[in-house]
């Protein structure tokens, strides 16, 4: 074969290669395409009529090459191969084009990486001549078109010339004109095109360019193979633009779908890969949005990790390395705000006066950078009073929002900065105008923020604090008119609720309280109610616990108080009821029966099986850790949502799963009176629950401080009743129980229920902790409560209705399972001495029981894998081993077994099969967090969760020496009179164990029993 033959042949099989490169056939084939094009090269000398062509291609595999791989001399090689070939192509050559094409790719793509301004200028100056030499109708002219549009794209982001954009998109259509359906380059054209319409939105704010730009992107990865060598930037374009669009119209699903679709294009950009950083970066900016709106801790970390791998990325001189600066100061500056580390601060405005320096005049993201810095140094302000940085706040501000016209689409963003900035002067020098201004400002930017856009209820609530403001200096009531006209305005916040909606609903019930207005019912209600609406968007899962505490602290105590306060008890169980063990209620969502939907015929059955799919799934989740476990939950919780959408436009079912009403929640007083004790700041209240009757309200003559007060004391008490005899104080404590809070509700119940009735305490907050149960006199000749009724708890009114609906078996003749599981020893604590006798003992008296068969499993046995198996096949358990609370994170509290900790995490993924009763021989099993004892995520509430409608709980440490007693007589009594064991004698048993053993008085109150 001839010379020239073999180079053709060994160009051919080049670009084969390179082709399937592409196509996603891995390094191996560029890398074997590039010696290829060597071995021609070598064969074509000076002079050689072939060595532009060598020389072309080469490049062009060297450039495919530096893509994927980074490697910055090949790039470089790659533009000398292309400016020999170009030298080789004189005007008049046929293929000048080519090379002129070829050299202004690889001077654009030096130019992304090294932001040298002279590769950009040159690239636009090559392509614009190859596109001269490309005439109506040839092959090559729409990629020429594409690439000159990109370029000019990229200068308008750098040098702000709008009419580079506007010639950028025009281009951009006439390349996919020549590009139709079933062209192999039209993904090209899709992308380019959307990005340079997403690029006109960012500066003009005209939506159909925005969802013009989505519908491209989508089009564009729909061409774009698992394995195409550029599917990673179809799928950043497409994030980027669904974030753009949730950042306008607050679509969550936008947002979450961005993030997903981030995480796989930096999948597929690994270590070197050039477009790593964009990747970093815009994964980051999104989960610093998601932050915003939910508040998960962990995905504002996480950003600022990949901030810093990006910056780290995008060196001096890079040209995004403003980008980078911003982003990583925007993100710190936020944590600064959540949790007050000055380093934070002072490290986002070093960031933010660097990135304004890269932002000349004219440069199209300076009011970006403006806006941020002064923000930053009005927090410092706030800090530390240094008036040089409020004023240089307040003069950035307004150069900001001289940068965005009317019209401009973050116009709203810089007059509620500026409004900000100057409130807070007022604040300092209480200089009217500065007020007015700020007011006149705010006005503007909640016009330009219709309902539905994220930050509405922000410029909402900027509004009505500066509106309250001025109203406190001139005491003008058009001023509080208009201030809480706003704030009702929430009743009708969007369907997607953040954390911001929450706190601006927050702010409202505080004016409102300040100033005992009207709207202070409609203020909780409405709390209350976009709390429910924003749960649904946040995954039920236990790292998120802290944002719970957050969203819900006290909200549901004052809301009792406050209804009551105004004469309304059925409205004030209504909102407790929806405040209290929120979490729990949401997970109790995918455990609710659906008998009835499936009886409503097709497509009930057909949407409760979709939902009970779903269910499982998000269960399963619970228990499969990972960093993209919360995106998991929330696609899952969105699916579930909708589910539960269309039952509810089935017949009968429009309240499916919502907020139980008052004549629902008043069935828990069907078997007697439940009373609810809430301690609030504004008021300590009971109120006795009727199945009958209207609840009756019974104020109580203390004050939270109190509470808390009773509360250490109680605390000290049963730690140092571990030690000493403290029979003596707790006999005190417990008068003081009786008289300040037990007695005023026994002389009410007194006059409708008789001696040894049954009654439920429901405590909130504070009260949760006491042993209301065993309040007395403790006088001689004096009866105390357990005298006069038989008490029991719940945690909810919903609670306890659950535990009383109808068990599933067919037959009460069936046989029952009864398994106990003793475990003495724990890692770092005393071994428990009579835990073999008391389940031999257990097992003596349950033998005898016809209806039931009794296992026991001790020491290794006692496994959670065994546990869990068993729990699954037995309607009562009995536990005996060591309780270990944790109160700062309670779904660590577990139950000590052989292998480790049974935790509440752990326990509440179990599936059981109609569970009736379990006793928790174990310390501490109804303690819950310390700080959010409304939560009630304790051990005894996760077994009654799962299903158990009667449980056995302790309050504090047991002693070992006394649980033979207890359990012994305590079963004995479970008995009924026809020799069958009844998990409804549960509060009799305890009541009469407690009057027949003699034990320690600390040992004697702290058992309780839950449930029916």
């Amino acid at each position: 074969m001839g010379e020239p033959a073999w180079v053709q042949k060994l160009h051919s099989r080049a670009n084969t290669l390179a082709a399937e490169f592409k196509r996603g056939g891995g390094t191996s084939c560029i890398d074997e395409a590039i010696e290829l094009d060597r071995e021609a090269l070598e064969l074509c000398p000076s002079g050689h009529p072939d060595q532009s062509v060598s020389l072309t291609r080469l490049a062009a595999h060297l450039g495919d090459r530096y893509r994927q791989l980074g490697v910055m001399r090949e790039l470089e090689e790659a533009i000398v191969c292309d400016q020999e070939a170009l030298d080789l192509r004189p005007t008049g050559h046929p293929d000048r084009s080519i090379s002129l094409n070829g050299l202004a790719i690889r001077l654009s793509l030096r130019y992304k990486q090294l932001g040298n301004m002279e590769d950009l200028d040159e690239a636009i100056a090559l392509d614009r001549e190859a596109l001269y030499l490309l005439p109506q109708g040839h092959p090559d002219r729409s990629a020429s078109i594409n690439n000159l549009a990109l370029y000019l794209s990229t200068r308008y982001k750098q040098l702000g010339f709008m009419e580079n954009l506007d010639e950028a998109i025009a281009l951009g259509r006439e390349a996919l004109h020549l590009r139709p359906r079933g062209h192999p380059d039209r993904w090209m054209s899709l992308n380019n095109l959307a990005l340079h319409l997403s690029t006109r939105y960012n500066q003009l704010g005209v939506m159909d360019d925005l969802d013009d730009a989505i519908a491209l992107d989508r089009e564009a990865l729909d061409l774009c193979s698992q394995r195409h060598h550029d599917r990673s930037m179809s799928l950043n374009n497409l994030a980027v633009d669904l974030s753009t669009r949730y950042k306008q119209l607050g679509i969550m699903e936008d947002l979450d779908e961005a993030i997903v679709l981030d995480r796989k294009a930096l999948d597929l950009r690994p270590e070197g890969h050039p477009d790593r950083s964009m990747s970093l970066n815009n994964l980051a900016v999104c989960l610093s949005t998601r932050y915003n709106q939910l508040g998960v801790m962990e995905d504002l970390d996480e950003a600022i990790a990949l901030d810093r791998q990006a910056l780290y990325l995008r060196a001096e001189g890079h040209p995004d390395w403003s980008t980078s600066l911003n982003n990583l100061a925007l993100d710190l500056s936020i944590r600064y705000k959540q949790l007050g580390v000055i380093e934070d601060l002072d490290e986002a405005i070093i960031l933010d006066r660097q990135a304004l320096d890269l932002r000349p005049q004219g440069h199209p993201d300076r009011s970006m950078s403006l806006n941020n810095l002064a923000l930053d140094l009005s927090m410092r302000y706030k800090r530390f009073e240094f008036m040089e940085n409020l004023d240089e706040a307040i003069a950035l501000g307004r150069e900001a929002l001289d940068l965005r016209p009317k019209g401009h689409p973050d116009r709203w963003m810089s007059l509620n900065n500026l409004a900000l900035h100057l409130s807070t002067r007022y604040n300092q020098l209480e200089v009217m105008d500065n007020l007015n201004e700020a007011i006149f400002l705010c006005q503007e930017a909640l016009d330009l923020c219709p309902r539905g856009h994220p930050d509405w209820s922000a410029s909402l609530d900027s509004l009505a604090c500066y509106l309250h403001d001025r109203f406190r200096r001139s005491r003008q009531l058009k001023d509080q008119d208009e201030l809480f006209g706003l704030y009702a305005l929430l009743v009708y916040a969007p369907q997607v609720v953040s954390s911001v909606d929450l706190s601006v609903a927050r702010t409202w019930i505080r004016v409102a309280e300040d100033f005992q207005h009207p709207t202070i019912l409609l203020a909780y209600e409405t709390s209350l109610q976009l709390l429910i609406q924003h749960l649904a968007t946040l995954p039920s899962l236990p790292q998120h616990l802290s944002i719970l505490k957050n969203l819900t602290s006290s909200l549901a105590v004052d809301a009792f108080s406050a209804c009551l306060r105004n004469n309304s008890p059925a409205k004030a169980v209504e909102l407790l009821e929806q405040g209290r063990g929120v979490f729990w209620s949401q997970l109790t969502r995918l455990r609710s029966p659906l008998d009835d939907v499936i009886a409503s015929g097709v497509t009930g059955k057909e949407l409760a099986a979709e939902f009970t799919r779903l269910a499982v799934l998000i269960r399963n989740t619970f228990n499969s850790p990972g960093v993209d476990q919360h995106e998991r939950v929330c696609r899952l919780n969105l699916e579930i949502q909708k589910v539960v959408t269309s039952i509810r436009e089935l017949p009968g079912f429009s309240r499916l799963l919502l907020p139980s009403l008052f004549s629902d929640l008043q069935r828990a007083a069907s078997e007697g009176p439940v009373i609810i004790v809430n301690a609030s700041k504004y008021s300590c209240d009971a109120l006795v629950i009727l199945l009958d009757h209207v609840p009756v309200h019974i104020p109580l003559h203390i004050t939270q401080e109190d509470v808390r007060g009773l509360s250490a004391e109680l605390r000290a008490l049963t730690v140092r009743a571990v030690r000493v005899d403290v029979t003596r104080e707790l006999a005190a404590f417990l008068r003081k129980l009786w008289e300040r809070i037990v007695l005023p509700i026994v002389d009410f119940l007194c006059t409708t229920y008789p001696p040894q009735s049954r009654i439920w305490w429901c405590p909130t907050g504070e009260f949760s902790v006491f042993p209301l149960h065993a309040a007395g006199p403790f006088r001689k000749g004096q009866q105390n409560l357990p005298d006069i009724y038989l008490s029991s708890y719940t945690p909810t009114l919903t609670a306890l209705i659950r535990a009383r609906r109808c068990e599933q078996s067919s037959s009460t003749a069936e046989r029952k399972c009864f398994i106990a599981v003793g475990q003495a020893k724990s890692a770092g604590g005393r071994e428990l001495l009579s835990v073999g006798t008391e389940l031999e003992n257990i097992g003596h008296l349950v033998s005898n029981v016809a209806t039931f068969t009794f296992t026991h499993i001790n020491g290794e046995e006692s496994c959670t894998s065994r546990v869990i198996e068993e729990l699954g096949r037995n309607q009562w358990v009995h536990f005996a081993c060591h309780g270990l609370p944790n109160r700062t994170q309670p779904f660590e509290s577990a139950f000590a077994l052989y292998d480790g900790r049974f935790t509440i995490q752990r326990i509440i993924g179990c599936d059981l099969k109609n569970p009736e009763f379990a006793y928790l021989s174990a310390c501490h099993t109804t303690v819950g967090d310390e700080e959010s004892p409304d939560e009630l995520i304790h051990l005894a509430s996760a077994m009654q969760f799962i299903g158990f409608r009667s449980v056995i709980g302790t309050m504090w440490a047991v002693d070992d020496a006394e649980t033979n007693k207890i359990t012994s007589t305590f079963y004995k009594h479970m008995v009924d009179g026809s020799g069958r064991l009844d998990h409804t004698r549960a509060a009799f048993a305890l009541n009469k164990t407690m009057k027949s053993v003699r034990i320690p008085l600390d040992q004697q109150i702290l058992y309780i029993h839950i449930g029916a």
